[in-house]
């Protein structure tokens, strides 16, 4: 007789709920990856908060602050009326936003950091690591990479009215996890923050999350970026990020975006057929206003978005800056030795020909793997 637990995932596959990862042999249920198929299910996970109201995430040690960034306002009501709300990291300072002890998963973060998110680092390191795993400016990783308030209505990540920073990638790890963040900038900053997470068993086959920033500006080859290069090892490609400012005039996103894996040399295993198809968009992210002027058109949607268009009211236009994010979560892009992600940077010229491009192009790769994972190259200066 087949075990309650192959029960339950195969009704969920067929229901269309992605649950097998969290369901034991004997049916027992981690609340590792909770959805609206399985969140009724109990389990003995418990779920913890880091912020700066308990730094720690202790159990019963929350809102005990008798000083912090709101002691005077709280001066008349005391312990446990918002003492500590946020804290302050000095220019040139990295601050440890939580060290958790694991089996455990991180599912939550939300912070607000003043100041230029280009120069605010988040790094992110999984059990006894001495590299990050994730390494990346603040307003990036949550796909904001020009400074500046984007609404973001998407999954694992949603920026929300006035700069409030949502991110749900589950994060499991084993032994421990570390969150800095790193103020590069002359000035202090504030930070708001709060990491949810659970302490729970992690399946043997669960990978770890990394996130890596690059940026060229301009292209260091005309005509092509490059995501992600030299990862090595079993996982899976689930997001890209781009932050592109176009340096010509014309329409700028007919590139291909290519997944080199797996021992691929040449050519790709995978190849899209254009910038604006990549992201699931099409003909230019281009409607028509009523005067009948064509306009680039923001969206944000659960899995892909051009969230922003700087100036908004232009097109074609150099100098014109985007940003623009694509979830691989239904479709993750599965390597099983090593990945190199890249994309071309390609627009037109006269006679109908294609014309390569020395576009300004920062961006986010997001993937699982299983560690060790290689060294990432040092951050570009002036990132």
């Amino acid at each position: 007789m087949k075990k309650p637990g192959y029960l339950l995932a195969l009704w969920a596959t067929f229901v269309g709920f992605s649950v097998t990862s969290a369901i034991a042999a004997d049916g027992s249920f981690s609340g590792l990856d909770l959805n609206l198929g399985n969140l009724y299910r109990v389990s003995k996970a418990q779920s913890r908060s880091i912020s700066p109201e308990n730094f720690t995430g202790e159990k019963g040690k929350a809102g005990m602050a008798t000083e912090g960034t709101g002691k005077g306002a709280a001066r008349d009501l005391g312990k446990g009326w918002k003492v500590s709300p946020s804290v302050q990291i000095e220019a040139g300072k990295t601050f440890t936003l939580g060290e958790i002890k694991g089996p455990g998963c991180i599912q939550q973060i939300w912070m607000t950091p003043t100041g230029n998110w280009r120069h605010s680092i988040l790094r992110f390191y999984w059990d006894d690591e001495t590299e990050p795993s994730v390494e990346c400016p603040v307003g990036d990783f949550f796909a904001c990479g020009w400074g500046k308030y984007c609404q973001i209505s998407s999954l694992p990540v949603c920026v929300n009215p006035g700069s409030a920073f949502n991110c749900y990638w589950q994060m499991p790890f084993r032994k421990k996890a570390r969150i800095t963040l790193e103020n590069q900038d002359a000035k202090g900053m504030t930070l708001y923050y709060q990491v949810n997470y659970t302490l729970t068993d992690v399946p043997k086959d669960a990978g770890y999350f990394h996130a890596q920033f690059r940026r060229e500006a301009p292209l260091n080859q005309k005509g092509l970026y490059t995501i992600l290069d030299s990862v090595t090892g079993q996982g899976q490609y689930v997001g890209t990020y781009l932050a592109w400012e176009v340096h010509s005039p014309g329409w700028w996103g007919e590139g291909e975006i290519k997944f080199f894996m797996d021992g691929d040399k040449e050519f790709p295993t995978i190849c899209g057929t254009g910038t604006e198809d990549y992201f699931c968009g099409s003909y230019n992210f281009e409607t028509r206003t009523p005067d009948g002027k064509k306009l680039y058109t923001p969206f944000s949607t659960p899995y892909t978005g051009l969230a922003q268009v700087l100036p908004p009211d232009q097109n074609e236009v150099p100098g014109q800056r985007f940003g623009l994010y694509r979830w691989h979560i239904a479709d993750p892009v599965r390597f099983e030795k090593d990945l190199k992600v890249t994309i071309q940077a390609l627009g037109w010229q006269s006679g109908g020909r294609y014309l390569p491009l020395e576009d300004d192009i920062a961006s986010v790769g997001y993937w699982y793997q299983k560690e060790p994972h290689n060294k990432f190259p040092t951050l570009p200066a002036g990132l």
